[in-house]
């Protein structure tokens, strides 16, 4: 196909989007990150506002242990409530993002409901103390659901204008960034920063170079390096956000990042207590090896009190470096996929691309993400979001 048929195809495909190719004004112009980091930045701001005027925010209940905690809390009215006024929120700040970008709003919020509701109904799965206990989290049943209905029905043409998963995902992200506290890493000392600089860079590294000589490509490679070096699933995100990765190879390492958790969480506290590691070090080895705080969590518990304490630590710590590390991956794929682009057409000579370009190419979300994350690690108090 040549670069005009390209082209052509790119923009009646985005007409029938309901985005506008042709973006005349300021507001149509700016790319689905920045609104993504103002949508974000407006929901942080109105939430410090009311807490700030004492003003209470509550949020729905999605966590339950059975049916009777399913029927009168879950699905009580007054919880029910709670997820419509926060489905109708979240619906107005996005359909105004949609609306002043070109998007047609209208097919958007039919389609967004339809998201919604099924994003509840994996939440409310996932909520489920025994299906939370063994590191089966919402992702994998809303991963679940996308798949039975891509493969079992043709979705109508009126939802695809709400199927903005990056969108959804990078204003999220920028809202994660108030919960990566550096303050944390700071407070458990020298020990707590020296173990997660050399876990999360040796493992990341490693990882890496391990999918290259599996003939994975790096794409693939490193939205799997950040999930198993960081913290599983969020970090997995971030890092596709970072590169702007494939949509399907973030839901392929999602998938194995939470079913290899399963069985790590079983075998690992086995093997502490079978070579009988001290306590202390073994909390901080799961804490080190397993991807999500979660199954570090409950692996803790098979051993003891000091093993949690020490795994959760370690694995905090880490965390932190989730806005490190999409920072970095963000600049180095921005120089590095623009050279690999044109080295495949023999046309062009491949040439390391200047400032401008990386910056147009950097995903702004993350400076988003780490702005919200070092306000919210220096700037303002403790608990600050409630």
């Amino acid at each position: 196909m040549s670069l005009e048929n390209t082209a052509t195809a790119n923009s009646a495909a985005l007409t029938d989007a309901g985005i506008t190719p042709d973006k005349k004004t300021f507001l149509q112009s700016l790319t689905e990150d920045w609104w993504a980091v103002i949508l974000g930045s407006v929901i942080i701001a109105t939430v410090l506002f009311l807490t700030h005027n004492g003003t209470s925010i509550a949020l729905p209940a999605y966590k339950w242990s059975g049916s009777e905690d399913l029927l009168n809390k879950i699905l009580s009215p007054g919880n029910l409530l709670l997820i419509l006024e926060t489905g109708i929120v979240f619906l107005a700040l996005a359909s105004i993002a949609i609306a002043l970008s070109g998007g047609n709003v209208g097919r958007f919020a039919a389609g967004f409901i339809l998201i919604y509701i099924l994003a509840n109904v994996a939440f409310i799965i996932g909520g489920n103390k025994s299906v939370s206990y063994y590191g089966l989290e919402y992702v994998v049943f809303a991963l679940l659901i996308g798949i039975l209905m891509g493969n079992l029905i043709k979705l109508p043409f009126w939802l695809k204008e709400a199927v903005r998963s990056e969108f959804y995902i990078k204003t999220g992200l920028v809202i994660l960034g108030t919960t990566i506290l550096s303050a944390d890493l700071i407070k458990a000392g020298l020990p707590g920063i020296i173990q997660a600089v050399i876990v999360v860079s040796a493992v990341w590294f490693f990882s890496l170079w391990l999918s290259r000589k599996l003939k994975v490509d790096d794409e693939f490679g490193i939205i799997l390096a950040s999930a198993v070096s960081i913290c599983g699933v969020s970090a997995a995100i971030v890092a596709a956000g970072a590169i702007n990765g494939d949509k399907k190879k973030l839901s392929y390492v999602t998938t194995l990042v939470l079913i290899m958790a399963i069985p790590m969480m079983i075998i690992l506290p086995w093997a502490v207590r079978y070579f009988q590691i001290p306590e202390v070090i073994g909390g901080a080895w799961l804490g080190g090896t397993l991807d999500t705080t979660a199954t570090v969590t409950a692996a803790g518990d098979l051993v003891g009190p000091i093993a949690v304490k020490a795994g959760v630590i370690a694995k905090f710590s880490q965390n932190v470096f989730i806005g490190v590390a999409a920072f970095f991956i963000a600049i180095w794929w921005a120089y590095r996929k623009p050279a690999d682009q044109e080295s495949a057409l023999p046309v062009v000579k491949a040439k390391s691309p200047g400032l401008k370009i990386v910056w147009e190419r950097f995903p702004k979300f993350v400076l988003g993400f780490v702005g919200a994350s070092l306000v919210f690690s220096f700037l303002l108090p403790p608990k600050a979001l409630g």
